[in-house]
Protein backbone atom coordinates (compact mmCIF):
# COMPACT_ATOMS: atom_id res chain seq x y z
CA UNK A 1 0.00 0.00 0.00
CA UNK A 2 2.93 2.44 1.10
CA UNK A 3 4.45 1.59 -1.95
CA UNK A 4 1.98 2.63 -4.17
CA UNK A 5 0.94 5.80 -2.38
CA UNK A 6 4.42 6.81 -3.26
CA UNK A 7 4.55 5.76 -7.25
CA UNK A 8 1.77 7.73 -7.48
CA UNK A 9 3.16 10.44 -6.11
CA UNK A 10 6.37 10.23 -8.32
CA UNK A 11 4.96 10.43 -11.24
CA UNK A 12 5.20 13.04 -13.96
CA UNK A 13 1.45 13.57 -13.19
CA UNK A 14 1.44 13.61 -9.92
CA UNK A 15 4.66 15.93 -9.79
CA UNK A 16 2.78 18.82 -12.11
CA UNK A 17 -0.14 18.64 -9.67
CA UNK A 18 1.49 19.38 -6.65
CA UNK A 19 3.34 21.80 -8.34
CA UNK A 20 0.32 23.34 -9.18
CA UNK A 21 -0.96 23.48 -5.94
CA UNK A 22 2.40 25.09 -4.57
CA UNK A 23 1.62 27.99 -6.58
CA UNK A 24 -1.99 28.45 -5.83
CA UNK A 25 -1.05 28.44 -2.52
CA UNK A 26 1.97 30.83 -3.16
CA UNK A 27 -0.51 33.16 -4.80
CA UNK A 28 -3.50 32.30 -2.41
CA UNK A 29 -1.30 33.98 0.32
CA UNK A 30 0.27 36.93 -1.65
CA UNK A 31 -3.75 37.92 -2.26
CA UNK A 32 -4.70 37.35 1.45
CA UNK A 33 -1.93 39.61 2.62
CA UNK A 34 -3.26 43.17 4.02
CA UNK A 35 -2.25 45.88 2.25
CA UNK A 36 -1.50 48.85 4.99
CA UNK A 37 -1.62 52.79 4.91
CA UNK A 38 -1.26 55.70 7.29
CA UNK A 39 -1.22 59.19 6.86
CA UNK A 40 0.35 61.84 8.77
CA UNK A 41 -2.05 62.89 11.97
CA UNK A 42 -2.32 67.05 10.18
CA UNK A 43 -5.82 67.08 12.70
CA UNK A 44 -7.78 65.39 14.94
CA UNK A 45 -8.06 61.67 15.09
CA UNK A 46 -11.56 61.53 14.54
CA UNK A 47 -11.50 63.46 11.59
CA UNK A 48 -8.85 61.02 10.40
CA UNK A 49 -10.50 58.21 10.80
CA UNK A 50 -13.56 59.51 8.96
CA UNK A 51 -11.18 60.65 6.05
CA UNK A 52 -8.99 57.53 5.57
CA UNK A 53 -11.54 54.68 6.62
CA UNK A 54 -13.67 55.87 3.21
CA UNK A 55 -10.42 55.98 1.45
CA UNK A 56 -9.42 52.29 2.77
CA UNK A 57 -12.79 50.49 1.84
CA UNK A 58 -12.56 51.99 -1.93
CA UNK A 59 -9.16 51.18 -2.24
CA UNK A 60 -9.69 47.37 -1.22
CA UNK A 61 -12.46 47.52 -3.80
CA UNK A 62 -10.52 48.69 -6.64
CA UNK A 63 -7.28 46.61 -6.33
CA UNK A 64 -9.21 43.04 -4.72
CA UNK A 65 -7.01 42.90 -1.87
CA UNK A 66 -7.57 43.30 1.84
CA UNK A 67 -6.69 47.25 2.94
CA UNK A 68 -6.51 48.54 6.56
CA UNK A 69 -5.66 52.16 7.37
CA UNK A 70 -3.89 52.10 10.94
CA UNK A 71 -3.58 56.01 12.72
CA UNK A 72 -0.20 57.47 14.18
CA UNK A 73 0.23 59.62 17.02
CA UNK A 74 3.30 61.70 15.13
CA UNK A 75 4.87 62.50 11.49
CA UNK A 76 8.19 60.76 13.28
CA UNK A 77 6.05 57.97 13.44
CA UNK A 78 4.28 57.71 9.94
CA UNK A 79 7.61 57.78 8.55
CA UNK A 80 9.16 55.17 11.14
CA UNK A 81 6.07 52.84 10.06
CA UNK A 82 6.73 53.21 6.48
CA UNK A 83 10.52 52.60 7.07
CA UNK A 84 9.73 49.09 8.95
CA UNK A 85 7.09 48.43 6.23
CA UNK A 86 4.43 48.29 8.55
CA UNK A 87 2.69 50.38 6.38
CA UNK A 88 3.16 50.25 2.41
CA UNK A 89 1.53 53.20 1.13
CA UNK A 90 1.24 56.55 3.50
CA UNK A 91 -0.37 60.28 3.22
CA UNK A 92 2.64 62.57 3.55
CA UNK A 93 3.35 65.86 3.64
CA UNK A 94 6.05 67.28 1.40
CA UNK A 95 8.91 67.12 4.07
CA UNK A 96 7.66 63.68 5.93
CA UNK A 97 7.30 62.35 2.57
CA UNK A 98 11.11 63.41 1.64
CA UNK A 99 12.46 61.88 4.69
CA UNK A 100 10.70 58.06 4.23
CA UNK A 101 11.45 58.31 0.60
CA UNK A 102 15.34 58.99 1.61
CA UNK A 103 15.18 55.63 3.58
CA UNK A 104 13.69 53.27 1.70
CA UNK A 105 14.78 52.24 -1.57
CA UNK A 106 12.73 52.84 -4.71
CA UNK A 107 9.97 54.48 -2.87
CA UNK A 108 8.49 56.81 -4.52
CA UNK A 109 5.51 59.40 -4.85
CA UNK A 110 2.55 58.64 -6.94
CA UNK A 111 -0.30 61.14 -6.57
CA UNK A 112 -0.67 64.60 -5.09
CA UNK A 113 -3.77 66.85 -4.64
CA UNK A 114 -4.66 69.47 -7.11
CA UNK A 115 -3.99 71.80 -4.67
CA UNK A 116 -1.12 70.34 -3.24
CA UNK A 117 0.98 71.39 -6.78
CA UNK A 118 0.15 74.79 -5.28
CA UNK A 119 -0.01 74.77 -1.46
CA UNK A 120 0.40 77.47 1.28
CA UNK A 121 1.04 78.38 4.87
CA UNK A 122 -0.42 81.12 6.57
CA UNK A 123 1.00 82.92 9.46
CA UNK A 124 -1.69 83.71 12.27
CA UNK A 125 -2.46 86.47 15.08
CA UNK A 126 -4.62 86.74 17.97
CA UNK A 127 -6.77 89.66 18.04
CA UNK A 128 -4.74 91.41 21.07
CA UNK A 129 -1.49 91.87 18.98
CA UNK A 130 -3.40 94.39 16.36
CA UNK A 131 -1.83 92.66 13.18
CA UNK A 132 -3.64 92.12 10.10
CA UNK A 133 -2.91 91.22 6.68
CA UNK A 134 -1.99 95.12 6.17
CA UNK A 135 0.90 94.79 8.84
CA UNK A 136 2.51 91.25 6.78
CA UNK A 137 5.89 90.14 8.14
CA UNK A 138 6.66 93.02 10.25
CA UNK A 139 9.15 93.91 13.08
CA UNK A 140 6.08 94.40 15.45
CA UNK A 141 5.67 90.44 15.87
CA UNK A 142 9.38 90.30 17.31
CA UNK A 143 9.34 89.56 21.10
CA UNK A 144 6.02 87.78 20.69
CA UNK A 145 4.89 84.03 21.10
CA UNK A 146 4.76 82.13 18.27
CA UNK A 147 3.76 78.03 17.11
CA UNK A 148 4.36 76.07 14.73
CA UNK A 149 2.24 72.49 13.99
CA UNK A 150 4.25 69.43 14.17
CA UNK A 151 8.34 69.60 14.12
CA UNK A 152 8.02 67.54 10.86
CA UNK A 153 5.33 69.06 9.01
CA UNK A 154 5.98 71.06 5.87
CA UNK A 155 3.14 73.64 5.93
CA UNK A 156 3.08 73.97 9.82
CA UNK A 157 6.82 74.31 10.07
CA UNK A 158 9.08 73.81 7.47
CA UNK A 159 8.03 76.54 5.04
CA UNK A 160 7.09 79.19 7.28
CA UNK A 161 10.29 78.55 8.93
CA UNK A 162 11.80 79.60 5.80
CA UNK A 163 10.30 82.39 5.03
CA UNK A 164 10.52 83.88 8.84
CA UNK A 165 14.23 82.93 8.44
CA UNK A 166 14.39 84.93 5.26
CA UNK A 167 12.94 87.97 6.44
CA UNK A 168 13.97 88.42 10.02
CA UNK A 169 17.63 87.40 8.89
CA UNK A 170 17.69 85.23 12.55
CA UNK A 171 16.18 82.13 13.31
CA UNK A 172 12.99 81.64 14.98
CA UNK A 173 14.15 81.14 18.73
CA UNK A 174 16.16 84.48 18.17
CA UNK A 175 13.40 86.80 16.72
CA UNK A 176 10.62 85.32 18.99
CA UNK A 177 9.87 85.56 23.09
CA UNK A 178 8.86 81.74 22.70
CA UNK A 179 8.41 79.06 20.27
CA UNK A 180 6.17 76.70 20.83
CA UNK A 181 5.00 73.22 18.60
CA UNK A 182 1.50 72.22 19.11
CA UNK A 183 1.16 69.15 17.12
CA UNK A 184 -1.17 69.36 14.40
CA UNK A 185 -2.85 72.63 12.29
CA UNK A 186 -6.10 72.47 14.51
CA UNK A 187 -4.85 73.18 17.60
CA UNK A 188 -2.53 76.04 16.50
CA UNK A 189 -5.72 77.47 15.30
CA UNK A 190 -7.01 76.61 18.82
CA UNK A 191 -3.88 77.66 20.77
CA UNK A 192 -3.90 81.04 18.88
CA UNK A 193 -7.62 81.47 18.87
CA UNK A 194 -7.26 81.38 23.04
CA UNK A 195 -4.45 83.44 23.12
CA UNK A 196 -2.20 80.48 24.88
CA UNK A 197 0.37 81.70 21.54
CA UNK A 198 0.09 85.15 20.15
CA UNK A 199 1.48 84.11 16.68
CA UNK A 200 1.21 80.66 14.55
CA UNK A 201 1.57 78.46 11.28
CA UNK A 202 -1.08 77.10 9.77
CA UNK A 203 -1.66 74.84 6.73
CA UNK A 204 -3.98 76.65 4.27
CA UNK A 205 -6.70 73.86 3.51
CA UNK A 206 -7.16 73.04 7.48
CA UNK A 207 -7.87 77.18 7.94
CA UNK A 208 -10.29 77.20 5.20
CA UNK A 209 -11.88 74.24 6.18
CA UNK A 210 -12.40 75.03 10.14
CA UNK A 211 -13.58 78.24 8.89
CA UNK A 212 -16.00 76.76 6.83
CA UNK A 213 -17.06 74.47 9.90
CA UNK A 214 -17.75 77.41 12.10
CA UNK A 215 -14.63 76.16 14.59
CA UNK A 216 -13.10 79.96 13.77
CA UNK A 217 -13.86 82.86 15.60
CA UNK A 218 -12.67 85.62 13.46
CA UNK A 219 -12.69 88.25 15.81
CA UNK A 220 -10.29 86.52 17.71
CA UNK A 221 -7.90 84.88 15.45
CA UNK A 222 -7.17 86.21 11.67
CA UNK A 223 -4.47 85.53 8.87
CA UNK A 224 -1.79 88.13 8.56
CA UNK A 225 0.35 86.64 5.93
CA UNK A 226 0.62 83.68 3.45
CA UNK A 227 3.82 82.11 2.02
CA UNK A 228 4.66 82.15 -1.83
CA UNK A 229 3.12 78.11 -3.19
CA UNK A 230 5.34 75.22 -2.74
CA UNK A 231 4.20 71.50 -3.26
CA UNK A 232 3.39 69.44 -0.61
CA UNK A 233 1.10 66.68 0.16
CA UNK A 234 1.55 63.66 -1.74
CA UNK A 235 0.59 59.49 -1.33
CA UNK A 236 4.21 57.72 -1.34
CA UNK A 237 4.82 54.04 -2.05
CA UNK A 238 6.97 51.64 -1.45
CA UNK A 239 9.38 50.31 -3.89
CA UNK A 240 8.74 46.78 -2.67
CA UNK A 241 5.41 46.36 -2.99
CA UNK A 242 5.13 45.06 -6.81
CA UNK A 243 7.58 42.11 -5.31
CA UNK A 244 4.97 41.45 -2.77
CA UNK A 245 1.32 41.76 -4.41
CA UNK A 246 2.53 41.61 -8.30
CA UNK A 247 4.10 43.28 -11.05
CA UNK A 248 1.92 46.11 -11.59
CA UNK A 249 0.14 46.46 -8.06
CA UNK A 250 2.13 50.17 -7.43
CA UNK A 251 0.46 51.13 -10.76
CA UNK A 252 -2.59 49.97 -9.41
CA UNK A 253 -2.52 51.50 -6.75
CA UNK A 254 -1.97 54.90 -8.19
CA UNK A 255 -4.72 54.98 -10.71
CA UNK A 256 -6.85 53.72 -8.12
CA UNK A 257 -6.03 57.11 -6.15
CA UNK A 258 -5.89 59.04 -9.42
CA UNK A 259 -9.46 58.05 -10.10
CA UNK A 260 -10.98 58.61 -6.53
CA UNK A 261 -14.24 60.71 -8.37
CA UNK A 262 -16.74 60.36 -4.78
CA UNK A 263 -16.84 63.48 -3.92
CA UNK A 264 -17.75 62.77 -0.10
CA UNK A 265 -13.90 60.86 -0.65
CA UNK A 266 -12.46 64.70 -1.91
CA UNK A 267 -14.62 66.61 0.08
CA UNK A 268 -12.90 64.57 3.57
CA UNK A 269 -9.23 65.88 2.38
CA UNK A 270 -10.41 68.88 0.86
CA UNK A 271 -9.37 67.94 -2.24
CA UNK A 272 -10.64 68.35 -6.19
CA UNK A 273 -9.10 65.51 -7.35
CA UNK A 274 -5.67 63.59 -7.49
CA UNK A 275 -3.28 64.16 -10.11
CA UNK A 276 0.27 61.85 -11.01
CA UNK A 277 3.06 63.01 -8.43
CA UNK A 278 7.00 62.02 -8.83
CA UNK A 279 10.16 62.55 -6.43
CA UNK A 280 11.21 65.31 -8.59
CA UNK A 281 8.12 67.35 -8.08
CA UNK A 282 9.42 67.85 -3.93
CA UNK A 283 13.19 68.61 -4.55
CA UNK A 284 12.24 72.03 -3.69
CA UNK A 285 10.90 70.63 -0.42
CA UNK A 286 14.51 69.13 0.02
CA UNK A 287 16.68 71.85 -0.67
CA UNK A 288 14.69 73.86 1.55
CA UNK A 289 14.74 71.39 4.16
CA UNK A 290 18.49 71.35 3.72
CA UNK A 291 18.83 75.27 3.58
CA UNK A 292 17.52 75.47 7.26
CA UNK A 293 19.32 72.33 8.89
CA UNK A 294 15.92 69.90 9.12
CA UNK A 295 17.79 67.28 6.90
CA UNK A 296 21.77 67.06 6.43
Amino acid sequence: MNFSIKKRISSPLAKIVLAFTALFLMISSSSARTFVFTAIPDQDETQLQKRFGKVAAYLEKELAVEVKYIPVKSYTSAVSAFRNDQVQLAWFGGLSGVQARRLVPNSMAIAQGVEDQFFKSYIIAHHTTKLDRNNGLTKEMAGMSFTFGSKGSTSGRLMPEFYLREHFKESPNEVFKSVGFSGDHSRTIALVQSGAYQLGAVNFKVWERELAAGKIDSSKVSIIWETPNYPDYQWTIRGDVDAKWGEGFSQKVQNALLNIKDPEILNSFPRKGFVPASNHDYQPILDTAKSIGIID
